[in-house]
């Protein structure tokens, strides 16, 4: 069961004041927290950059914003600063406590739009939050950043859009077409839910502590193309899966075990227009949902 703190306070009006480096490392050592590798906390300190996030979101007043791991709070003011509410869903109770005393004193204006959710961002459920989110905004921890978003995006039909910052290769991965190299699962299931594409890079120098490797942005605008129905997602998925996981294999023999045989994989594909010869990469979306939905 997640645990719910809601901060009550006055209507929007003045703008937030953001974090920064002095601020971040004030904040972390008032409640004794380590940035650690586990939760892949690594906590934005640059406002221009919380800023960019939210400018490239185009979140504005009338949206509820999902945020996910807002760990000290950067992006958060930022967000408030915008949107007319947000539910951020954090994993460490002892962040998720510090959060809206935090935006009490820094936006004490918006202190009211703020809902913090103790919970783990990869079995939160729509009965967890007090509203239905209409876009997601996160600085998603790398190490769980895709399974996090595809969670995201199938528990929650209302959220429209999505930016998320995560690793710059998992952001090109997200980002790429059919017949590129990395083009694969994550790319393929992220476009079951919407259009998918690269909104910026992210340098290093903006997190503490620094990471090793560069950011990227990413944003799905959700489309309703393909059936929000976690039967058929699944049917769709599973296809994809066994599409990729031989990537070197053509259709006809990658998809033997999860047809039954090779001879049925092609009888499937034939069906469905594919020609069994090709790879898992050179198909679109749309070519596995109608892959999947043949008898």
């Amino acid at each position: 069961m997640a645990e719910l703190f809601v901060t009550i306070g006055p209507p929007l009006t003045d703008a937030p004041r953001l974090l920064g480096p002095a601020q971040i490392r004030q904040l972390a050592a008032e409640i004794g927290v380590r940035p650690t590798k586990t939760l892949g906390q690594n906590f934005v300190h640059d406002a221009n950059t919380v800023r960019r996030i939210v400018a490239e979101s185009g979140v504005g007043a009338d949206d509820v914003v999902l945020e996910v791991g807002p760990g000290l709070g950067s992006l958060t003011l930022a967000l408030l600063g915008t949107a007319g509410r947000v539910v951020a869903v954090e994993i460490d109770p002892v962040l998720a406590a510090k959060l809206p005393s935090t935006v009490a004193e820094h936006a004490p204006a918006q202190s009211g739009a703020l809902t913090v959710i103790t919970a783990d961002a990869m079995t939160v459920r729509a009965d967890d939050l007090p509203v239905a989110p209409t876009a997601l905004v996160a600085n998603l921890p790398y190490n769980v950043a895709v399974p996090v978003l595809l969670h995201l995006l199938a528990e929650f039909p209302s959220i429209a859009t999505s930016l998320v910052m995560v690793q710059a290769e998992v952001a090109d991965r997200l980002a790429a077409v059919p017949g590129s190299r990395i083009y694969g699962v994550p790319s393929v299931k992220a476009r079951y839910f919407g259009a998918v594409r690269r909104a910026g890079a992210v340098g290093r120098n903006v997190f503490w502590p620094e990471p090793k490797i560069e950011s990227g942005l990413v944003r799905v605008d959700r489309t309703d193309t393909h059936p929000d129905d976690p039967q058929v997602r699944a049917a769709v998925f599973a296809v994809i899966d066994a599409a990729f996981a031989q990537r070197r294999k053509t259709l006809r023999s990658a998809l033997a075990a999860w047809a039954g045989s090779a001879a049925e994989a092609e009888r499937r594909l034939r069906a469905a227009g594919i020609d069994p010869g090709l790879r898992g990469e050179r198909l679109d979306v749309d070519d596995y949902v109608r892959l999947a939905a043949v008898d």
